[in-house]
């Protein structure tokens, strides 16, 4: 999929956990590893817009469109 998830670049940044960061916007840490990890087929904006929100960031700032190649890293 050519879209790339950067949670793991905002949590770095905020010096939060994963599991902080699931508790503060309200969903699994099961759920959160499956977005962050990019295996996920969809995100609902109400997500999107709690992950800005606690991590006080834009939408840009976790996903971004690679062209060419595999966006999971590996």
């Amino acid at each position: 999929m050519p879209i790339a998830v950067d949670i793991d670049v905002m949590l770095a940044k905020r010096k939060m956990s994963v599991g902080e960061l699931a508790e503060r916007v309200g969903i699994t840490p099961a759920n959160l590893a499956v977005l962050k990890n990019g295996r996920a087929k969809a995100v609902r904006f109400s997500t999107l817009a709690a992950l800005c929100e606690v991590l006080e960031c834009q939408p840009g700032d976790l996903l971004r469109f690679e062209t060419g190649g595999d966006a999971s890293g590996a």
